[in-house]
């Protein structure tokens, strides 16, 4: 059986905790943390390891914001953030730093549902983006060295350019290890036989 979503709801305003909490409970879901203060905010959030995270300023000061962007970064969960003023500047930085749903004036018990599940969504769809990303990057970057240690070894041993990627992919499937592993090794002898 999965267990219910974990919120953290980040809160130093007890009018506006009891409102999240009563417009989540209303929405189904009742595992909640309630974080009364913004001390020691990410060790708390590390402890509790919530699955999405709720943090509601009413009048943030820039520190304040700069702090809980600092925590959308480093804790990678969903996070949907709640104030009462804001700027584009400000919209941004939210932005910039993974916050997944940021909204402005907008703190009402019925809302929280929907917004928490596009927070969760499109946290879900930038992870997905990301993780492509860095799929393509090392693609990227395994292609580069399997080019260069292609060169090395026509250059070397005088042989073609399907020889010589032969060869590598030989190599890599007769000592079980990756095209890019095979690849590195190459250049690394290259270098100390320089």
């Amino acid at each position: 059986m999965e267990r219910p979503t974990k919120i953290a709801i980040v809160d130093e305003s007890p009018v506006r905790r009891a409102i999240l909490e009563e417009g989540l409970r209303d929405a189904g879901f009742s595992n909640i943390v309630v974080i009364a203060e913004t001390t020691g905010l990410l060790a708390r959030l590390v402890q509790i390891e919530p699955d999405v995270v709720i943090i509601d300023l009413e009048n943030p000061s820039r520190d304040v914001l700069e702090q809980m962007f600092q925590v959308s970064r480093l804790v990678s969960r969903p996070v949907a953030m709640f104030v009462d003023q804001s700027d584009n500047a400000m919209i941004g930085k939210a932005i910039e730093a993974g916050v997944s749903t940021y909204v402005v004036d907008g703190l009402k018990k019925d809302r929280v549902r929907p917004i928490l599940e596009t927070a969760i969504a499109r946290f879900n769809a930038f992870q997905k983006l990301r993780l492509e990303l860095e799929e393509t990057k090392s693609k990227l970057e395994e292609r580069k060295l399997v080019d260069r240690a292609k060169g090395i070894l026509m250059r070397i041993k005088g042989v073609p350019e399907d020889e010589a990627y032969a060869l590598l992919r030989r190599t890599a499937m007769n000592e079980n290890r990756t095209l890019g592993q095979v690849a590195q090794s190459v250049i690394t002898a290259a270098e100390l036989l320089k």
